[in-house]
């Protein structure tokens, strides 16, 4: 779950009011209405900055992040130059941009504007305003989930407990935002390889949209997704596959078949079908999330990345091995370009690779290829998690002697 809905638009902006005094002198009568011609346009300006913010939300929702982005950074602009670089207004236009450039793959930019937005509300951190305090939470949030896409889990874990602790601190146990948070942290742990910390954080998460009447709700699909993951991350496939299908269905219920966000539950599901062993039906279902995501971020983009490589373990299951290593080749090209050599997408990505390699005949590269993805996994993820432990276990069966 990227994010629960965000704050509306112009949260803080209050219009100058109007002077009732009138002076009866040609001089101060025209200073007046010069006065008010400024103030009505910087009215309207504002009013502009508003309707560009919501227009931001509006095409991100819908997919549409190169709209969403060009739309934000004008929301952005407007906003400084009518209210100031250090008004709230600025810090929600920024966590809007923040999440267009997301879902474009510019980790690293969103990241820029979520700081930016997190320095600027450090100046009000005294004051007991409701929109500032959520703004604060939304901030925590966008950075932990910036910092985690990122690779940088130690960075993300302080931002993800503190929006934690200010939800409730502000709010209460019962708060969307404080959802939204627990589940980033959710999704943090299962990164971190902490499995078991998981589900716990998840199920409160739900447990809130529950009380919120919520549960039916799309944001409720992106925990049903994220408990499926986890099961799917801890080898319980069965565990899995109802709350996978149940994110499907309401996902595809609120926004059509067509939305990358619902790709993004089928592409899901397609795992735990696969590791079920229904490849098939797996092949149908990562093929069709790919056909979204390349419609809606370009065949270059994390998702498509991320995708090919699930279609790879199926057409390798399916002993189809030779399609199995082009489909790895071009996830790992992706992932190198977006992120470097040593992110755990890319790790991942060789892992896999190496065994295709090895059961093609070419053991030596085969090797060669665990051998990157264990320094890569140990670099981005430490000694100790279940990924590098099981990459380690892939050098050492490929360092063996054949049988």
């Amino acid at each position: 779950m990227k994010r629960l809905p965000p704050l509306s638009a112009k949260w803080f902006t209050s219009k100058p009011g109007r002077s009732d005094t009138f002076v009866a002198s040609t001089r101060s009568s025209k200073t007046s209405g010069a006065a008010a011609r400024r103030a009505a346009a910087r009215d309207a300006a504002i009013d502009r900055a508003v309707a560009l913010h919501a227009e931001a939300e509006r095409r991100r929702e819908g997919g549409d992040h190169r709209g969403a982005a060009v739309s934000a950074r004008q929301s952005v602009a407007l906003f400084q130059q009518h209210e100031g670089a250090a008004h709230p207004d600025v810090a929600a236009a920024r966590l809007e941009l923040g999440a267009a450039l997301e879902l474009a793959d510019k980790w690293a930019e969103a990241l820029a504007e979520y700081t930016r937005a997190a320095k600027l509300l450090a100046r009000y951190a005294r004051l007991h305003n409701p929109d500032i305090r959520r703004l604060r939470v939304k901030t925590e949030r966008a950075l932990s989930g910036a910092n985690r896409a990122l690779g940088r889990y130690s960075v993300a874990e302080p931002h993800a407990q503190r929006a934690i602790e200010l939800a409730e601190r502000y709010f209460g146990p019962r708060d969307l935002d404080l959802a939204g948070a627990l589940n980033e942290l959710g999704m943090l742990r299962k990164y971190q390889g902490r499995f078991a910390e998981s589900p716990p954080l998840y199920r409160r998460a739900l447990g809130i949209l529950r009380y919120a009447g919520l549960a039916d709700n799309v944001e409720a699909a992106s925990i049903f997704h994220n408990l499926g993951g986890i099961e799917h991350a801890r080898g319980r496939y069965a565990a899995a596959e109802p709350p996978a299908r149940r994110a499907v269905e309401l996902s595809t219920g609120a926004l059509g078949p067509r939305h990358p966000r619902v790709a993004a539950d089928v592409a899901a599901l397609a795992a735990i079908v696969e590791a079920r062993g229904r490849y098939a039906e797996a092949s149908r279902l990562y093929r069709g999330a790919l056909t979204v995501f390349r419609r809606a971020f370009g065949p270059q983009s994390y998702e498509v990345g991320v995708n090919l490589a699930g279609l790879a373990g199926v057409e390798h299951a399916m002993g189809r091995s030779a399609s199995a290593e082009r489909l790895y080749l071009q996830s790992l090209a992706i992932h190198r370009r977006l992120f470097g050599p040593r992110h755990a997408e890319v790790a991942l990505t060789l892992n896999n690779l190496a065994v295709v390699q090895a059961a093609r005949g070419n053991r030596a590269q085969g090797l060669r290829t665990a051998r990157a993805a264990l320094a890569a996994f140990r670099a981005a993820c430490g000694a100790r998690h279940p990924n590098t432990v099981a990459a380690a276990a892939n050098v050492t069966r490929l360092s063996a002697p054949p049988p």
